[in-house]
Parts: C-alpha cells; sequence; structure tokens
C-alpha cells in the first residue's frame, strides 16, 4: 500500500465523517492505493463508530495525548507513506497532492506551512499566529539548524519507515517539534509546503491549551540535547 492517511482522534463526531470522506474521495480520484486510519484516543461520542461506517479503519491508543495517538497510528498503519491531520475540519484532506508528490521525489517529512498557504480568519488566535507559533519555530530553527518555519503544523507527511527510525517518544503536543528536530538530526531529508488553515469545524473548545502545550513545546526544545 502506497499512502496512509492518519488522523488522530478524541470526540471528533461533529467534523470526522466529514474529513473521512474527503481523505477517501481523495485517494480515489488519484487512484492511489491507500487508506484512512483513525487512531481514537479513547473518545466517548461515538468518534470510533462514526468512522467505522464511513469506511475507515480504527485503532485505539489507550495512552492519553497527542502524540501517543500518533506513535500509535504511525506503528499501525499499512502505507509505505503516512499523512497526518487533524480531524477538525481545518485541514483539506482532498488536497494532499502536494505532499504525496514531495514524498515520491524522495522527501521523508514534508510539513505544511500555513503562514506560507494563508490562515483563514478565525482559523488561529493572533497569540499564536502573530507570537507563539513565530517564536517557538525561531527557537527551533536556531538551536537545531532547521529550515522548517512552521514547526506546529498538524498536516505533514512523512516516510513511514524513515519515521518510525526516529523512536519518537513524547506523547502531547510537543510530538510535533521533536519529529522535525530528530528528523533534522538524523539528516532525513526534509521539506515543507504551503498548506491552508481553515477553521475549526467543532463547535466545543479546542484541544490545545496554549499555556501548557506551548510550555511543553519550548521546555522540549530547550532541553532535548539528541
Amino acid at each position: 500500500m502506497e499512502l496512509t492517511i492518519l488522523m488522530p482522534c478524541l470526540n471528533e463526531a461533529e467534523t470526522l465523517a466529514l474529513c473521512i470522506r474527503k481523505a477517501r474521495a481523495f485517494l480515489e480520484k488519484n487512484n492511489i492505493d491507500g487508506e484512512v486510519l483513525i487512531a481514537d484516543n479513547g473518545s466517548t461520542d461515538g468518534s470510533a463508530d462514526i468512522a467505522a461506517a464511513e469506511g475507515a479503519r480504527v485503532v485505539h491508543a489507550p495512552v492519553k495525548g497527542y502524540g501517543s495517538a500518533l506513535i500509535k497510528g504511525c506503528g499501525e498503519a499499512k502505507g509505505r507513506y503516512v499523512i497526518m491531520g487533524d480531524c477538525d475540519d481545518s485541514y483539506d484532506f482532498s488536497n494532499l497532492m502536494p505532499f504525496l508528490e514531495k514524498l515520491r521525489e524522495g522527501e521523508d517529512l514534508v510539513v505544511g506551512n500555513r503562514f506560507a498557504g494563508g490562515i483563514e480568519k478565525g482559523a488561529m488566535p493572533w497569540s499564536h499566529r502573530y507570537i507563539g507559533n513565530p517564536f517557538l519555530s525561531f527557537i527551533g530553527r536556531k538551536r537545531f539548524h532547521s529550515k522548517v518555519k512552521d514547526f506546529h503544523c498538524g498536516l505533514r507527511g512523512y516516510n513511514r519507515e524513515a519515521i518510525l527510525s526516529l523512536d519518537l517518544q513524547t506523547t502531547g503536543m510537543e510530538y510535533a517539534s521533536e519529529m522535525i528536530v530528530k528528523a533534522g538530526l538524523k539528516g532525513l531529508r526534509v521539506t515543507e509546503v504551503p498548506t491552508r488553515l481553515r477553521k475549526d469545524g467543532r463547535s466545543g473548545r479546542p484541544h490545545l491549551r496554549s499555556v501548557r502545550d506551548g510550555f511543553r513545546h519550548l521546555k522540549f526544545l530547550l532541553t532535548f540535547k539528541g
């Protein structure tokens, strides 16, 4: 199988079906041998049942956390390549070819750049857009000599075997930073593609907690020694 489209999931009943339909339509339209894989992180709103009904494969990640779900999903993926993205409808799963094309060209990790692709009004708090993300990405670039400008974009693609070789360990949102840092230190081929960020389609509070998760990213970037 060429591609796994991986979505971490925690109570995403409002938007999950739409994201799965877009992802499956992308695979069918482009004649890609692939699957949609949902890494469920303990949903209590029927998300796992929705995913199965929409034709996705579901695996359960018992350890809580964004990183934990994605580590479990990567381990269970059947595709040579994986494209991961949040299932809150902020990323367009019908427009993944820029990622897959770069992977086919030999890149090991392809990170979306929301600042280059565009951020719709209301899609990102101003404090994240103008302070948090730029600051943390700057720290990551300077400390680890990385060229990645958007360290925290949740839409990214990778060569599964290459990422498994990094032995990623972090269980929270800082998983996004760990992936980029370790990929760079190991000499993997890393690039970015412009990605448009849309407003979260859910009505509830987002899973991201600005202070807590920002601190976890910063702590990782300042203390990790490779």
